[in-house]
């Protein structure tokens, strides 16, 4: 049965964001290249996540120590990626819910609970790098205090109230700028650093040497724990239905259709930028006395002195500062998401955006004032080990879900895809409570 939007304002149906469900047209004929650009813009708000300020450090210190031998694991996980947010979208587009909401509905009430506890961890730890690397870019870029730059990032929930006022496809205008940005800035970084093609190349095909080399294996475990992040998982979920397809079964094949489109080429999209950031390591730090640097700051300082450019450190921080804001929008409509699914309880979206951002903002102002830079630096990565602990959490769910006939009809898995989709689970949560023990065991070596 079609929800409309009269139904909706009627109280009559529970959809995922009521105050934006359907509410960009998509054309019902005409040329394909009309109805792609409708789906447009879901992919890059779930492409954000991809090369958030948690990301950076990991890519940093792989390029730096190992030169272009990781390339093949952020391709390796970008795949991943794909798979599982294209589940993602399907299970929106063909149940009409969002993972929250069939979370809620499946299991027993004590399971529903815990695993929203364990998505507003995630999303609280992913709010938290978010705010950690805008401040590290405001001072970088301004030379404002970390602890002051922790503080003025929560005054970006102005910035999401503004646009929710005017729309979902301005958050999206805004989250593609952005994205832009980054794109510009890093192909601006990687053409003055000079990198080898040929290594570039051979980067991209696995070797025995990322599996032999602990100090390499622990900095590719890392990789890939840092590379799907939860609450993409909520988020896509969730504002593929934004568009107004038909909801009959030929209007779902197309929506999916077109939807894994835009995921597949936004996280394309991604997947260069996280590239472009480990071949800027490699091409200006590795083989170099500065082969072991993995911190932002540090790197910021040494690109435009090791490259000769004058506005690569620039380029730098401000990619950094518009990939923490970036995240920062999306990261808002994931609580949401979880929120309303799990309890089917609604508050204001700036009170929402305060309590995440408040949770985020007293452990950072915390250490960023007893430990500087240092400290926020190993908090980074303890909000990116936070969310390996939460991701499975997120995934065995989806491809339950989205392997069910029952629930999916005529859009289940087939089995080879529910096969694919066990296997990199079962990958990903393996590796990830591997580089939970490793990184809390202090075994490995420091990313």
């Amino acid at each position: 049965m079609q929800i409309t939007r009269n139904q909706l304002q009627g109280g009559g149906a529970s959809v995922s964001l009521p105050e934006v469900y359907a509410s960009i047209p998509v054309p019902q004929g005409g040329k394909r290249w009309r109805k792609l650009l409708a789906f447009a813009g879901p992919g890059l708000m779930v492409a954000v996540g991809y090369m958030d300020p948690g990301n950076w450090a990991t890519d940093l210190a792989g390029g730096a120590q190992f030169g272009y031998l990781l390339l093949s694991v952020i391709l390796i996980s970008s795949f991943m990626a794909m798979l599982l947010q294209h589940l993602a979208l399907k299970l929106g587009i063909a149940t009409g819910r969002d993972l929250a909401q069939a979370c809620r509905d499946y299991f027993p009430r004590p399971v529903a609970l815990t695993l929203w506890v364990l998505a507003e961890v995630a999303i609280a730890a992913c709010d938290l790098a978010e705010v950690i690397g805008s401040a590290i870019a405001l001072n970088l870029l301004f030379g404002l205090p970390l602890v002051v730059g922790v503080v003025f990032t929560a005054l970006d929930v102005l910035l999401v109230l503004v646009l929710q006022s005017r729309g979902f496809r301005a958050i999206e205008a805004l989250v593609g700028g952005l994205i832009a940005i980054i794109g510009l800035c890093f192909a601006y970084e990687v053409i003055v650093s000079q990198p080898a093609l040929g290594a570039i190349l051979g980067g991209l095909v696995p070797t025995p040497e990322i599996v032999l080399n602990p100090s390499a294996l622990y900095l590719a475990i890392g990789i890939l724990g840092a590379t799907v992040m939860p609450h993409n998982l909520y988020l896509h979920s969730s504002i593929v239905q934004t568009r107004d397809f038909a909801r009959d079964e030929a209007g779902k094949a197309s929506a999916i259709r077109y939807a894994t489109v835009d995921s597949t080429v936004a996280l394309l999209l991604a997947f260069f930028i996280n590239a472009a950031i480990l071949v800027l390591a490699a091409a200006s730090f590795h083989g170099t006395a500065y082969a072991n640097v993995a911190d932002i700051s540090d790197a910021y300082r040494l690109l435009t002195p090791v490259l000769g450019a004058s506005f690569a450190s620039t380029a730098f921080a401000v990619a950094l500062l518009a990939a923490g804001q970036n995240s920062t929008l999306t990261g808002t409509l994931a609580g949401q998401i979880v929120m309303e699914g799990f309890l089917h309880l609604r508050m204001p979206s700036w009170l929402r955006r305060l309590i995440t951002r408040g949770i985020a903002l007293v452990p950072a102002v915390i250490v960023t004032a007893l430990y500087g830079q240092h400290g926020i630096g190993q908090l980074l990565v303890l909000s990116q080990v936070i969310l390996s602990l939460q991701l499975s959490f997120a995934v065995v769910p989806l491809v339950l879900f989205t392997s069910d006939k029952a629930r999916m009809g005529r859009f289940v898995n087939p089995r080879w895809l529910t096969a694919l989709a066990w296997v990199v689970a079962v990958i990903i949560g393996g590796l990830n409570a591997y580089l939970l023990v490793q990184t809390v065991g202090g075994l490995g070596a420091t990313i």
